[in-house]
């Protein structure tokens, strides 16, 4: 049976973790999470082991194979597209390596299903600092680019680059998600941003991220360099007009 929502796990090389990630969601008590994975061409073989196990969940396990490594921002551009043409009322992003913990899929889903949200961000640093195992020069890092990100933009947003994030449809309907610029570290602070000025609440709920135990991080200098100065554009875009905030109209 078809859930209201749905897991956007984005791929590259995960075949340590994808299988246990994949019956750890599908078997959450509480709430039904379908899953959708976007593998970009992992020569690992993740693809294969989620296609191994779709036939063990033909109606809940989803996956779309790209050519090649396009971007995390793209990849999810892709599944919300796919999302909303399948129905899903709600839309969530989430890793594929265990730094996200999966059991808060309740929380975010239900804090947009039952309590009025329109976004609802898993966040590490709204009740402190709540990292596990991140070298401290990383930790840094992600917490002050957060505060940066506030201080330019006027977010009202603690975590403003998480990726544990849910969205109710009608906000990824009301955002033309082809002008969504930014394809790595940036994406997720152009995504809150733009709910954001569209008028349309965030809120918060309190995680504890853990360091992934198996596979490679993707983060890179470039992708933090991408936010850097994608945040002083997402401002001035603001300051010139160049960027109209303005919710699409939508027929369903």
């Amino acid at each position: 049976m078809k859930s209201d929502s749905v897991v956007i796990i984005p791929t590259y090389n995960e075949c340590e973790n994808i299988a246990q990630m994949i019956e750890t969601v599908l078997g959450l008590a509480g709430h039904q999470f379908d899953i959708l994975v976007i593998d970009d061409n992992s020569p690992d073989g993740t693809a294969a082991i989620v296609e191994g196990m779709i036939s063990e969940h033909p109606a809940r396990l989803h996956i779309i194979k790209r050519s090649g490594k396009l971007g995390l921002g793209t990849a999810y551009i892709t599944g919300f597209k796919w999302a909303l043409e399948q129905g899903y009322g709600y839309i969530i992003e989430m890793d594929a390596d265990f730094s996200h913990p999966p059991e808060k899929l309740i929380d975010l889903q239900r804090a947009c299903a039952s309590e009025g949200v329109d976004v609802a961000v898993g966040s590490r640093y709204i009740t402190g600092v709540n990292v596990v195992n991140w070298p401290m020069g990383r930790v840094l890092m992600s917490y002050f680019a957060s505060i940066y990100v506030r201080m330019v933009t006027g977010l009202k947003v603690r975590d403003t680059t998480a990726g544990f994030v849910c969205y109710r449809r009608e906000v990824l309907q009301a955002i033309d998600l082809d002008a969504v610029e930014f394809k790595g570290y940036a994406f997720q602070i152009e995504m809150k941003f733009t709910a954001w000025r569209m008028g349309f609440t965030i809120q918060e709920v309190p995680i504890v991220f853990v360091n992934r135990v198996l596979g490679t991080s993707k983060m890179s200098s470039g992708i933090f360099g991408e936010a850097v100065f994608g945040v002083m554009k997402l401002r001035l875009s603001t300051l010139t007009n160049t960027k109209k905030y303005r919710r699409r109209t939508t027929t369903n």
